[in-house]
């Protein structure tokens, strides 16, 4: 949340160790997002309703411009409860403390709910005289969103109907609600209900472990909410990130009026030995989230802040990249680096067909990675590459063509990122909803150390890749621009900046 000019960022947090269990809320502060300084946990578990664990949540900023926090409690016989907490002390520019009043829980499950799996309320809205919010749930392989009302964000009553659900879907966690603008990337307030919005839910898929997203209509008298046609739910549906992205939640900044996107890399349910394999949990880069001018899907972008971390510069333009030629970007830390490039297309003559049944792009990707030669494509970058090409990952783009319309896929592929073996190495991929009537596709990929955040199209398309190299590290780490497929490909203009460390306190 963005509250009396600091920025607060709640996360789940186990003190003792990077495995899951002994759950608290972490808290750490910012004035850019980029430097933070971490507190003390804001909760812990201490009441009977959330001696098993603080789990996650919201924060509403109530019109009085006091905060207030809404998660969902533990107790010892796993039954999940949602709970508020306030700060004690308002007046404190940093909210170090936060107290959980004496008349909780205010949501308890009802009678056809199922109580282990009834958590993450979202952030609260406002319409016609009632709070709002959503609670994530399954039953029978159902994914549920309830909607819950209150007067006074103390008094809740379940609706009637859910306000969204998706059979087959398992459960729904940190469900999340917001309007987003049909003509502006501007952020909304999440009450704004005007007229030029569509409507966004997201959900966190617990069998999947992706976040999948539908776009659609609100409707207000009823309390319901309607995914698009184009829009959706589940496993087929679109995604924020086609990566190692999980949890996320977004806010609404109303300082810079942007909507803001975080969410975790690798986030599971994990053990030491999943550690070894890529689950242990950190947090991606924060985005800016918008809707694109298609009105079919979002787009994300790093925010701006990161930029003042770019130091110095390498410019590349007007290269030519031949069958089989990997060119090095030089004079940069590859292992910590901001890389912008546009890729310029002289001729799509030569595009591979594309088969229908190729709908499941990270199948295609594993099948059709860097090293296998295409017509256009496979083309892009080789980050964290040691300097002899043992170890890589790949992020490229390959184009097919249909009789209508051309298809871009965009991958990145950890299968050769590091000689370790039994590690967690997957090809990730989307398609790119792109047209390429100027025949250029650009590529923004953020590297920081064991994670690689690409942004394809603009952001139409995201993926971010946990990895562990173990000979392409620190100044060992190199990048390359590399082309695979017949078509020569023109790197038309690259820029790529060193990266410094923010500050953490």
């Amino acid at each position: 949340m963005y509250y009396n000019g600091m920025y607060h960022i709640f996360y789940q947090y186990n003190p003792k160790g990077a495995v899951w269990g002994n759950i608290v809320w972490g808290h750490s502060i910012s004035k850019d997002l980029i430097n933070w300084k971490e507190l003390e946990p804001a909760i812990c578990p201490s009441k009977h309703f959330d001696i098993d664990g603080a789990w996650s949540g919201s924060t509403t900023i109530l019109p009085s411009n006091k905060p207030i926090i809404l998660y969902t409690g533990v107790d010892s016989n796993g039954i999940q409860t949602q709970n508020y907490a306030v700060p004690a002390n308002l007046s404190d520019p940093y909210l170090r403390k936060w107290i959980k009043p004496g008349n909780n829980p205010l949501i308890d499950p009802e009678n056809g709910v199922n109580a282990t799996a009834f958590r993450d309320p979202s952030t609260a809205w406002w319409l016609n005289g009632r709070w709002r919010v959503l609670v994530g749930s399954e039953r029978n392989s159902r994914g549920i969103a309830y909607l819950y009302r209150s007067r006074d964000f103390i008094h809740w009553t379940k609706a009637k109907h859910p306000f969204h659900s998706a059979p087959n879907t398992g459960m729904w966690e940190c469900p999340d609600f917001y309007p987003v603008s049909l003509s502006s990337k501007e952020g909304l307030d999440p009450s704004y209900m005007g007229k030029h919005v569509k409507h966004v839910l997201k959900v966190s898929l617990d069998d999947a472990r992706y976040d999948y997203y539908t776009l659609g209509t609100y409707l207000t008298n009823d309390d319901k909410y309607v995914p698009d046609n184009a829009s959706v739910d589940g496993w087929a549906g679109l995604r924020y990130d086609y990566g190692n992205f999980y949890a996320s939640k977004t806010f609404f900044d109303p300082a810079k009026r942007r909507r803001i996107l975080w969410g975790w890399v690798n986030e599971s349910d994990f053990t030491q030995d999943d550690v070894k394999k890529g689950w242990a949990g950190i947090q991606a880069i924060p985005r800016i989230v918008w809707l694109d001018t298609n009105q079919r899907q979002l787009k994300q972008w790093p925010v701006e802040e990161l930029n003042t971390l770019r130091g110095e510069i390498v410019k590349m333009s007007h290269q030519k990249l031949k069958k089989g030629h990997h060119i090095e970007i030089q004079g940069i830390t590859a292992a910590q680096a901001d890389i912008d490039v546009t890729f310029y297309i002289p001729s799509l003559d030569k595009t591979e067909e594309f088969n229908p049944s190729w709908e499941d792009a990270q199948r295609l990707c594993a099948n059709k990675g860097s090293k296998v030669e295409g017509g256009v494509g496979p083309f892009g970058l080789l980050t964290l590459a040691s300097k002899n090409l043992e170890e890589y990952t790949a992020v490229f783009f390959r184009v097919f063509k249909t009789s209508k319309k051309h298809v871009v896929l965009l991958c990145s592929d950890a299968r050769s990122s590091s000689l370790e073996d039994g590690i967690y190495k997957p090809s990730f991929a989307g398609f790119v909803d792109v047209d390429l009537a100027d025949k250029k596709l650009s590529l923004r990929s953020l590297i920081d150390h064991s994670v690689v955040e690409s942004f394809g199209g603009g952001g139409k398309t995201c993926i971010t890749s946990r990895v562990y190299p173990t000979l392409a590290v620190l100044d060992n780490a190199h990048l390359y621009a590399f082309n695979n497929g017949d078509e020569t490909i023109i790197v038309k203009n690259l820029n790529a900046w060193s990266m410094n460390k923010a500050k953490m306190n």
